[in-house]
């Protein structure tokens, strides 16, 4: 069977789409899955958290870097469709970037990672309308907004929580708090479900989210 293909974007650096990418595709592999990231960023983040894993603990997903492909990513990503049960493609932030389009022509599924910020929701507003644009050509293209680095006792979070039913994009129900042990887990080239206990409130967010990745690429499935 064909992979479901899942692509993270979003027009702001710093919003959270590699640590998203690569926490899912950890908790996917840790699932029997065979998982495959597609680092189509230039800066190659999520090449460099695979490399920085120890031998003995590899990351539990392949990942390949295709920035170069450019506008035909989506070509490139359907060479590996048959090999994997799911690809996850970490596009780059740059507005004026072809990859994102790109990659979600092939997507099943669009995460958006938004930090509670104003600046940071004014600048998704870009990638909401490419959403909506692809979705013209892609016409079974599901997406979910997930609200990242939250910190939800603070009225910032709050007062962002209260104008997103308005942005036009379905709400992840799953949060991913500021924590430190997303970087902890980048620097040694691995998932939080590798640290254990000390990762335990973090293990929960990730497996929370994909549950609701899961259940919205069946609910997919279902309807075709």
């Amino acid at each position: 069977m064909a992979a479901k293909i899942i692509a993270v974007v979003n027009q702001k650096g710093g919003s959270g789409k590699t640590t998203v990418s690569m926490q899912l595709a950890g908790a996917l592999a840790r699932r029997s899955n065979k998982v495959l990231v597609v680092d189509a960023d230039p800066q190659g983040t999520a090449t460099r958290w695979a490399a920085s894993a120890l031998d003995e603990t590899p990351f539990p997903a392949s990942v390949v870097g295709l920035s170069a492909a450019s506008t035909k990513v989506h070509r490139e990503v359907k060479k590996f469709i048959d090999d994997y049960n799911y690809i996850i493609i970490d596009c780059p932030p740059a507005a004026d970037s072809p990859i994102p389009q790109s990659a979600l022509l092939i997507a099943d599924l669009a995460l958006v990672p938004l930090i509670p910020s104003p600046l940071d929701m004014w600048a998704a507003v870009g990638i909401r309308q490419v959403i909506q644009n692809v979705g013209d050509l892609n016409d079974a293209l599901h997406s979910r907004l997930i609200l990242n680095q939250c910190q939800p006792k603070t009225t910032l979070t709050q007062e962002s929580l209260e104008i997103l039913p308005e942005f036009g994009i379905l709400l992840a129900r799953t949060q991913i708090q500021h924590r430190q042990i997303y970087r902890h887990s980048a620097v040694f080239g691995q998932s939080v479900h590798n640290f254990g206990s000390k990762a335990q409130a973090a293990i929960a967010e990730i497996e929370s989210l994909t549950e609701e990745v899961l259940e919205i690429l069946s609910m997919k499935q279902d309807n075709s």
